[in-house]
Order: C-alpha cells, then sequence, then structure tokens
C-alpha cells in the first residue's frame, strides 16, 4: 500500500483524483477529506491510499 499526499486548490486536488481512480494499474483504496493548509482558505490537502492492482 501507497499514501498519497495531494496538496493544492480543490479544482486541483479534484482533477488528480480523478486520474488515479481511472488509472488501470492501481486501486484506490480510500481518499480523506479535505484539509485546509494552516493560514489559507485557498490550498487544501488530501490524503490517498492506493495499492497496485494484481494481473
Amino acid at each position: 500500500m501507497l499514501k498519497i499526499r495531494m496538496q493544492g486548490m480543490t479544482s486541483d486536488i479534484e482533477w488528480f483524483q480523478k486520474i488515479l481512480e481511472e488509472d488501470k494499474r492501481i486501486r484506490v483504496l480510500g481518499i480523506s477529506e479535505s484539509f485546509a493548509n494552516k493560514g489559507t482558505n485557498k490550498y487544501f490537502r488530501v490524503y490517498a491510499e492506493v495499492n497496485k492492482k494484481e494481473k
């Protein structure tokens, strides 16, 4: 299992989340809720857990 931290604006995070979910080589095990970065309401972080799909 691999844990990925994504940071950016919500639109950027949603875009990359879609890429993860559509990739045929990995399985998304879970994605956390968004957390605002300290001192800003513009940038957020999200954690995703992924696994390599078995062939």
